[in-house]
């Protein structure tokens, strides 16, 4: 586990250390990946240089972005404002919904939830054709509202709220209404209280999912100032100390939210039965 951990952390780490690196190291080092298409096995100066750690630690690429390029902060609030509301719209809606999914008797409820979960299993791609014509027929096109709304009714939060609430058991909800609760007090003071860490899952999934969408608003967005970060950095070229620093402030959200609630995300995705 500690190797695949090594692995995995390898990208992360060479990101961080070159990106502190002067524009003249970093051609050094990567100078030759233009000619290595045309390489040929006999040559031996076509090597890349992966190198851990910088001979001098250079901030001016940090500076070229936060303070020279405007664009990269419009484009980072853009991807908060996506991001925020679908999270937000989707926590309340999965938890209402997995609710009653989970803890309620009504008609045909595991068939409607069978139909529901088809919408997940559906490959991407072939959702965002109905999507779209729907934000064509509500005037949405162009607008955070085509991105924030699929998103809002995805189908991945109520599937693992409700997994995460069959495990609690109906005798709390029995007791709760023997003292007269109804069930949305019930669903307020009994389960969600309950649920707490598989809340703290499904924001960090939700997050990384829809930080680093790009389909989504290629589609919807015609407007380039209103596009999110994740459609920006798919297009960065350029100096190598920009590209690096761009992409290290891109992951440092999703990173910082999982160091943070690490364990809850955990046990969430282990009571809620989901395994990848």
């Amino acid at each position: 586990m500690g190797l695949i951990g090594v692995l995995l952390l390898f990208p992360i780490v060479i990101t961080f250390t070159n990106s502190l690196m002067t524009e003249q190291e970093l051609n050094i080092n990567y100078g030759e990946i233009g000619k290595l298409t045309a390489a040929t096995s006999t040559d031996a100066d076509t090597f890349v240089n992966l190198k851990w750690l910088p001979d001098q630690v250079s901030l001016s690429q940090y500076g070229e972005l936060l303070v020279h390029s405007p664009n990269y902060l419009l484009l980072f609030w853009n991807s908060v404002g996506y991001v925020v509301p679908i999270i937000i719209g989707q926590m309340v809606v999965a938890a209402l919904a997995a609710y009653a999914f989970a803890k309620l008797n009504f008609f045909s409820r595991d068939s409607l939830f069978l139909l529901y979960l088809l919408t997940m299993l559906m490959p991407f791609q072939v959702t965002l054709v109905p999507n779209y014509i729907m934000a064509d027929k509500l005037g949405l096109l162009n607008s955070s509202g085509a991105v924030i709304l699929p998103g809002v009714f995805a189908a991945f939060g109520v599937f693992m709220l409700r997994q995460f609430m069959l495990h609690i058991p109906y005798a709390y909800i029995e007791a709760a209404k023997i003292d007269g609760a109804s069930h949305f007090k019930i669903f307020l003071t009994v389960i969600l209280p309950m649920v707490k860490p598989g809340l703290a899952a499904l924001v960090i999934l939700l997050f990384v999912d829809y930080w680093n969408m790009v389909e989504q608003p290629l589609i919807f967005i015609n407007d380039p100032f209103k596009l999110p970060l994740s459609v920006f950095l798919s297009r960065l070229s350029g100096e190598w100390g920009t590209i690096f620093a761009a992409s290290m402030l891109y992951m440092s959200p999703m990173v910082l939210l999982f160091l943070y609630a690490e364990t809850f995300f955990i046990e969430g995705v282990q009571l809620s039965g989901i395994k990848g």
